[in-house]
């Protein structure tokens, strides 16, 4: 009679079948689950902004200007004497809103964090210029 041979290994087959089994589950049931949508606004027809209204805009490049009004001529600034000088203005005039007109290339964490800057400074009325079109999305 032979002596039969303990094993001493473990057969791990019938757990790699248990995980391809567990993988398809996953991979069929994943794209059912809905996710969490955003309802991005669209704009139809914008309200012109108020021609007292200050424009900070942000070129795609990353350089700052202000307007004084939207109808006066830009001015090149650095970011903190944009601050600055808009701080220096709204507190003069506490209900002076703000524009911000960003190229749409520039990165949000810049439109943001100047838009932060600016409610930092104690700007209260602050919007974002879009414009009219698909191209506004």
């Amino acid at each position: 009679m032979r002596q039969r041979r303990l094993m001493n290994q473990i057969n791990v087959v019938p757990y790699i079948d248990v995980m391809l089994v567990l993988l398809v589950i996953f991979m069929v049931t994943a794209p059912m689950i809905q996710s969490g949508s955003v309802n991005l606004p669209s704009v139809d027809k914008v309200p012109a902004p108020p021609t007292d209204a200050m424009v900070v805009t942000v070129k795609s490049d990353g350089e700052l200007g202000l307007r004084a009004t939207s109808n006066s001529p830009e001015r090149v600034l650095n970011h903190k004497d944009l601050i600055a000088e808009v701080g220096s203005t709204v507190s003069a005039n506490p209900g002076q809103p703000v524009v911000i007109a960003a190229d749409k290339n520039v990165k949000y964490e810049l439109v943001m964090n100047t838009l932060n800057d600016l409610r930092n400074a104690g700007v209260n009325k602050v919007g974002l210029q879009t414009q009219v079109g698909k191209s506004a999305r």
